[in-house]
């Protein structure tokens, strides 16, 4: 039970760390709470709705009631298992924007620019995309990144009707050009989930220097202001695995910064309150929430095309028989296949508002069909002004901590969620759907006044599951950083975040792949490497951002 590295969560980022660190041959010990990912649920992308409702995969984390939001209280899913989010979540692969990355250097997280960071994201991936320029892509690395057929007819109208609103159309959203309609990619290879446990943790534990430990982190063991090891509660009961060099916390923006507190190393009235005795005082810990919000605009359909005529038991009985013994059909999409990265307004100089569209209606997690043929966008902005908190609840470290987003906080907020609605709208409006498009079931046609479409947000919003920044990355000058630029915690020694939780800001887009990313980059800090060489590129900014919402050649030809 000691190791060179100890690494707290077997998650898109810790097992990205073990398999590099594995692999420069030092010895690894990743802890994990959660079981096997083995099971048709996990393994099979159609059945995305499952593991993520399902508590033996998911912390079951719940928001304290939004007081914007009349006092909702959001499911805030977190995986539970060997994989961890990427064994639960939509397997939608985004790198983000190129300007999220500069913004992060420029906020005190030096060495993090988009010409940084674009090489780690070539190195870990093995791209199988068709269009595009492939200079921007990786070719060779552990994770298997795909795209669906699209095909589906409605698919095929959602890409088609944004051309026609005056939009560019893309060729690789993830490539030079995010701006504008286009695939989405999965972290689907073979017709099955490629989680980062595929991806990075199975072969990192066929070396004999990488094992992993079933148990629950209750905190991080410091002596003399160092991380030394990590006392766990596994079924050998409480007993602490030490680390010879350093800790490495990749336990997600939930439990990370909980761990951090658990330790003594956060804000210290609050841990003083906490009875937790102060090692670092890091007001910063737990703080700098951040989600992506989205709601689903949905609109019947005339046409029996969409998915909704697999919505039964015959149905789902067919596609998941086709998929286990082919890997093929319906089962082997997340069936997010064509989405968007549009601007809401002009002088905002790269996208704000991401779209994920789906061929049926239906809530993410997989209930309240709307009881016909329909389709639906996800949408919601991209860099909401608010900002939450991860707080513990007691000095327990069994108790669940308390999590407030503070969802809606901000006047931009509601501005731009009604920008959403009115552009999806629009979008639906183009003669590409004229042949599908019924009746508007959410929000409903007749809502149209900013007090009508405020209450509707209010009511319907729902997280896209993003949360982040809660260990939030930056200059060591900066009292709100947690750590450096090298993912060094501030204040004390031996001790590594590297996960969401360091991210200065959402980037756009989903955060399977920043998160992984974040892994393969802190990897080489840890053991002292050069960074991959920069690589300057200029990915494509509409050039009259600044005037124009989108390109006015494309609306003034979609006029003609």
């Amino acid at each position: 039970m000691e190791a060179d590295y100890v690494v707290v969560g077997a998650g898109s980022a810790g097992c990205a760390v073990a398999y590099r660190l594995s692999e420069a041959g030092r010895s690894v010990l990743i802890v994990e709470t959660g079981g096997s990912d083995w099971g048709p649920f996990i393994r099979m992308p159609a059945a995305l709705s499952y593991p993520m409702n399902m508590a033996r995969y998911d912390w079951g984390f719940r928001t304290e009631p939004e007081p914007h939001l009349g006092g909702r209280v959001l499911a805030t899913p977190r995986g539970k298992v060997i994989g961890g989010s990427s064994s639960i979540n939509g397997m939608v692969y985004v790198r983000g924007h190129a300007k999220d990355y500069d913004h992060w250097a420029e906020s005190g997280a030096k060495g993090w620019a988009y010409a940084d960071v674009l090489p780690y994201f070539r190195r870990m991936e093995s791209w199988h995309g068709t269009t595009g320029d492939p200079s921007w892509r990786g070719q060779d690395g552990p994770l298997h990144v795909t795209r669906g057929p699209a095909d589906n007819p409605l698919a095929q109208a959602f890409l088609k009707a944004g051309a026609e609103a005056g939009y560019p159309v893309t060729e690789d959203p993830n490539g030079w050009q995010q701006e504008g309609f286009g695939p989405m990619e999965a972290t689907i290879w073979r017709g099955r989930r490629w989680s980062a446990a595929w991806a990075y943790l199975r072969p990192a534990l066929r070396r004999v220097n990488c094992d992993l430990v079933n148990g629950i982190a209750r905190r991080v063991v410091m002596e003399n202001g160092r991380a030394t090891g990590v006392e766990i509660d596994s079924f050998n009961g409480i007993q602490v695995i030490r680390a010879r060099r350093e800790v490495i916390l990749t336990a997600s923006s939930i439990n990370s910064p909980k761990l951090l507190l658990l330790s003594g190393i956060g804000p210290g009235d609050h841990l003083r309150g906490m009875g937790i005795p102060v090692v670092a005082d890091r007001p910063g810990v737990g703080q700098n929430l951040q989600d992506h919000l989205e709601i689903y605009v949905q609109q019947q359909a005339v046409k029996p095309v969409s998915l909704f005529r697999y919505w039964n038991l015959h149905g789902k009985a067919l596609v998941g028989a086709r998929w286990l013994f082919t890997g093929t059909g319906l089962g082997a999409s997340n069936q997010f296949e064509a989405g968007a990265f549009i601007r809401s307004r002009s002088g905002v100089d790269y996208p704000d508002i991401q779209f994920h569209f789906l061929p049926i209606a239906v809530r993410y997690d997989g209930k309240a069909a709307a009881g016909g043929h329909g389709f639906q966008a996800h949408v919601g902005p991209m860099r909401s002004p608010s900002r939450g908190a991860v707080t513990l609840r007691s000095g327990d470290p069994t108790t669940s901590p308390r999590i407030l987003f503070n969802y809606m906080s901000h006047e931009d907020d509601w501005r731009d969620f009604r920008a959403c609605i009115r552009l999806t709208r629009e979008i639906f409006g183009q003669e590409a759907f004229a042949p599908f498009r019924g009746r508007e079931i959410q929000p409903g046609a007749e809502v149209v006044t900013d007090a009508q479409l405020d209450e509707a947000i209010r009511e319907h919003v729902e997280s896209a599951y993003h949360p982040c920044g809660t260990c939030k990355m930056g200059d060591r000058g900066d009292p709100m950083a947690v750590v450096d630029p090298e993912c060094r915690v501030i204040g004390v020694e031996g001790l590594r975040v590297a996960d969401s939780s360091i991210f200065p800001r959402v980037t756009n887009g989903n955060l399977n792949a920043p998160s992984i990313m974040t892994g393969e980059k802190a990897a080489d800090h840890i053991l002292g490497r050069a960074a991959l060489p920069r690589e300057e590129r200029e990915p494509w900014t509409d050039p009259d951002w600044r005037v124009a919402q989108r390109p006015a050649a494309r609306v003034r030809a979609a006029a003609e």
